[in-house]
């Protein structure tokens, strides 16, 4: 550890340590020069830590160790190794945290930073974009980054604030030629706009955002949508809305299943965003189509996603928006969409209120219970089950139970074995009710 007497003109620190960081930091092997970001880092750390732990030092009274080692992190943006630039662009938010205080130091960080969004290889620059809103969380100013419209002479620099100079480079990356790093910006770019504020958001950061949404890659597209949250809280998703949507619809219908998975998981998000009038328009029917879709997850997850719609947007408005595109599913061909509306009626039940879930969803889960197809008939039992709380004890005696006492006489045993284990759950549950109210 670091000690106020190791840090004299000759103590340990200037004599011994920094000559050390120093020469492994020139060293003709990547893989030692691969150590200088952490050890400069750690130094800032470890100062900083022991400046706090005494009033009576400050970081001007050390300046000068400041200033031997920052150069040697400095220098590693510019090392010939991409490992090594990568190395201190993935950690370039510590060590801007570590140096904050150093007079100077930001204004150097920046620059470096700059280069190393930049950079020749794209695995630098996608490293380096990852941390560009952790750096741009910086409280420094530093000049601004157009010579041109800095003062000119003697005069002193115009100062503006480290996100405002980063934020520059955000149009820029969206023409970036790797994939990756728009991906990485997709990511992050947003969490700049609580920093910016809301006239310099509209200003300098939606235009590449509106971008990135028609990109042509789907994870980055997907990226932007999902962290929208950040710009959402600062000038809402109004000015977004119409770019969103075909971008929305681009990645329900993308190829790769994953993509589209991804999507449906943050629609109750999107919705809440967007509200109930843009989204019933748009997007309502999309979210009934993912019913269809051949990937079986995907259905799943299209079910659970018009659960959480409902208990989102209310049961009049799903059954405004929803029920009726549901009700031609059960009379689709494939057993597949049948049993999907079966698992999204019971979820959606869930969420209403008893009078709603008995007249828009009980009727059709009962009509389903003569399906040819076992597997459907036995979903219905276990349907029936988790509606039944819901639907209430009246509807539950004069629907439910005549309907899995039918089919605890049907011709294949999962259906018995099913409708048995419901209905003893349900007799027992309302048997304690009865109990209870006594």
């Amino acid at each position: 550890s670091i000690g106020f007497a190791s840090l004299s003109d000759d103590g340990m620190v200037p004599e011994t340590l920094i000559p050390l960081f120093e020469e492994l930091a020139t060293n003709d092997q990547d893989s030692v020069r691969l150590q200088t970001p952490d050890n400069c880092i750690s130094f800032g750390k470890a100062m900083k830590n022991l400046l706090l732990s005494d009033g009576d030092h400050s970081i001007d009274d050390h300046l000068v160790l400041y200033h031997r080692i920052l150069p040697l992190l400095v220098a590693t943006i510019d090392d010939r190794s991409w490992r090594v630039r990568w190395t201190v662009a993935s950690k370039f938010s510590e060590a801007v945290g570590a140096f904050v205080g150093c007079d100077g130091a930001v204004e150097s960080l920046v620059l470096a930073f700059e280069k190393l969004l930049q950079d020749p290889e794209a695995e630098v620059r996608t490293a380096a974009t990852f941390n560009l809103s952790d750096v741009a969380k910086c409280t420094a100013n530093v000049t601004i980054a157009d010579a041109e419209d800095a003062s000119s002479g003697d005069e002193p620099k115009a100062k503006v604030r480290v996100a405002e100079r980063l934020v520059k480079h955000v149009a820029a990356l969206t023409d970036d030629e790797s994939e990756h790093v728009r991906a990485a910006l997709a990511m992050v770019a947003t969490e700049l706009a609580p920093i910016l504020g809301k006239d310099s958001t509209i200003s300098f950061l939606l235009p590449p955002l509106l971008l990135l949404l028609r990109d042509a890659s789907s994870e980055v597209r997907l990226n932007l949508i999902s962290s929208l949250s950040a710009l959402n809280s600062v000038i809402g998703v109004d000015l977004l809305s119409q770019s969103l949507l075909p971008a929305i619809i681009d990645l329900a219908e993308d190829g790769k299943w994953r993509i589209r998975l991804a999507i449906i998981q943050h629609i109750p998000t999107l919705a809440k965003q967007l509200g109930k009038d843009f989204f019933s328009d748009k997007l309502s029917d999309l979210c009934v189509k993912w019913l269809g879709d051949d990937i079986s997850s995907i259905r799943e997850a299209a079910a659970i996603n018009l659960m959480e719609l409902v208990a989102l947007f209310g049961a009049d408005w799903s059954a405004k928006f929803l029920i009726s595109s549901i009700s031609q599913i059960r009379e689709h061909n494939s057993y597949l969409r049948r049993l999907t509306a079966v698992k999204a009626c019971s979820l959606m039940a869930t969420k209403m209120d008893t009078d709603s879930a008995c007249r828009h969803l009980l009727p059709l889960v009962v009509e389903m219970s003569t399906d040819f197809v076992p597997n459907i008939r036995f979903n219905v039992a276990k349907g029936l089950e988790a509606m039944a709380p819901v639907c209430g004890e009246a509807a539950y005696k004069a629907q439910i139970r005549p309907i899995l006492t039918t089919l605890l006489d049907d011709s294949d045993r999962d259906v018995r074995y099913f409708s048995s284990k419901s209905l003893v759950t349900l007799e027992e549950k309302f048997s304690k009710n009865v109990k209870l109210e006594e």
